[in-house]
Order: structure tokens, then sequence, then C-alpha cells
């Protein structure tokens, strides 16, 4: 059974569950700016919980493409008025905190988050691995070539599945050797991916299954949907359920998107093929 453990609570997630994004900035590539009051912050998480979010994934630091590095100070002014705001405003809440920056990591699981989603996998802060093995909270590692500044310049791999299969082992044994138990995988959707990287990711997700962990997979909006299609990241909702049940075809456990009640709808009519 693939379960993780979140302030004590065991979930499981042999049924795949969502994840909700908040993104409190305001650059993120879909709803930058958006979130940016406490009347608004606190509609959109009720509006996830109700859909059926079990999670709720806080961003304070732009990931898509090109976006500006801010200081971690500039970061935790973001977030941990948020933690705080959302803990004292919704009981028995999961969050989960995605910062690759392990000063940030602690002091929002010292408020009560329960969740370290790292887009570097440790890489960009070295401190990472041992602040975890510390908090022993549930670890997000994804994969990324190069950095989000410079990510999307040129990607290259000479074979896309070994690689992020061999980068994952390496962390994942990494990370059991420092008795870190709770990992999931991401292969990363759109960090250091080209258009036909993705595809091959996405044909081919049922094989991380195969690295025992649960599988997160993020292709909410992004543009490897809406851009073949010509349209807009507003407009990529269809494009983002047809690609997150392909996924949940293929092993997905968890989906981080930006709306959940359509990715709840898709897990339902995913999880009544197992049962006939």
């Amino acid at each position: 059974m693939k379960s993780i453990n979140c302030n004590g609570k065991l979930i499981d997630l042999s049924t795949p569950k969502v994840m909700g994004i908040l993104n409190i900035t305001p650059d993120s590539f879909y709803d930058g700016g958006k979130f940016n009051s406490t009347n608004t912050i606190i509609s959109q998480v009720e509006k996830m919980l109700s859909e059926g979010a079990t999670f709720i994934d806080i961003g304070a630091y732009s990931s898509r493409p090109g976006a500006k590095n801010i200081t971690e100070e500039e970061e935790l002014s973001r977030i941990v008025p948020i933690v705080d705001l959302l803990i004292k405003e919704f009981s028995n809440i999961l969050i989960s905190i995605d910062t690759f920056r392990s000063n940030i990591a602690q002091q929002c699981i010292a408020k009560g988050a329960c969740i370290i989603n790292d887009i570097s996998a440790g890489n960009m802060d070295p401190n990472m691995f041992a602040t975890i093995a510390k908090l022993q909270v549930p670890y997000i590692i994804m994969h990324m070539q190069g950095t989000p500044q410079n990510m999307q310049k040129d990607p290259v791999y000479n074979d896309i599945i070994r690689e992020t299969l061999f980068y994952f082992s390496k962390k994942i044994n990494d990370l059991r050797n420092l008795g870190i138990n709770d990992i999931i995988t991401d292969v990363g959707f759109g960090f250091g991916k080209t258009l036909e990287h993705n595809y091959k990711l996405l044909n081919n997700l049922e094989l991380f299954s195969h690295l025992n962990t649960p599988n997160l997979v993020g292709v909410s909006r992004k543009s490897m949907l809406y851009k073949p299609l010509n349209i807009e990241p507003n407009e990529a909702l269809n494009a983002t359920t047809t690609a997150n049940t392909i996924a949940l075809l293929k092993g997905a456990n968890i989906l981080r998107v930006h709306d959940v009640k359509e990715a709840a709808e898709a897990i339902k009519i995913v999880e009544l093929l197992k049962t006939n």
C-alpha cells in the first residue's frame, strides 16, 4: 500500500488524491497575483477543499521558465503568514510547501505544514536532505534539468526515461540512507524538457512505479498542453483533464492541479474502471 504520514495522519494513496495549487506569487504563469488578500486566499482554499483536495500546496517562489529569483527573506515573508492564516482558518488542513530552501521548509513545518515539495530535489540547497531527515515529513522530489532561470534554454537528454529513472533511484537511495521514509517522485513536466520529452514521460509514466514511491503528476494548464493547441493557459482545462486521466491510467497517485473539481471527477471515473 502506498501511504504517507502527514501530521500523524496516514494518507492512503492507493486511491489517487488531489493536491490543490495555491500560488501566492505575483508572477506565476497561470494565476500570478490572483490570490493576494486574506479573503481571496481563504475563499480559494475553501473552494479547493470542498471540491475534494486532500492537500493544499502553497508556493511563494515562481518557478515558471525564466522567473525572477527572489531572496529567501522575500519568500519567507510571503509564505509564513499564509501558513499561519490557513492553519488557524481550517482545522486538519494538510499543507504542502513548494520550496527548495531548507530554512523555509523548517519554518513552515514548525507552523503546522506537513509536506515539503522541492522542485530541485535537494540540488539547490545542500542542507535540504538533512533538514527533511530531522523533520521526518513526506518529501516530494522533482526532476529538473538546470534551474527555473535557465531550464528551458536547450534541454538535452540521450534517453530521458532512463536518465530520469536513474536520477530518482540515486536520490531515493540517498534519502533512505538518511532514514527518510515518505518519498514522493514527480517527473517534472515542463522543467528542463521539450514538448517531445514531456510526452515521452507521460507515455511511459507507468515505468516510474518501479521506484516503489508514490508518483505525483503536475501538468495543470502547462505549455505542453496549451501550446500544441494554440490556446492560452486559461483555456487549457479540458486538455489538463485529458492529460490527468492518462496519468491516472498510468499509475499517478497525486494530481497537482489548479482545478480541483475536475481532477477529483477524473479520479472517480478512472477508479470505476478498477472495480468493473
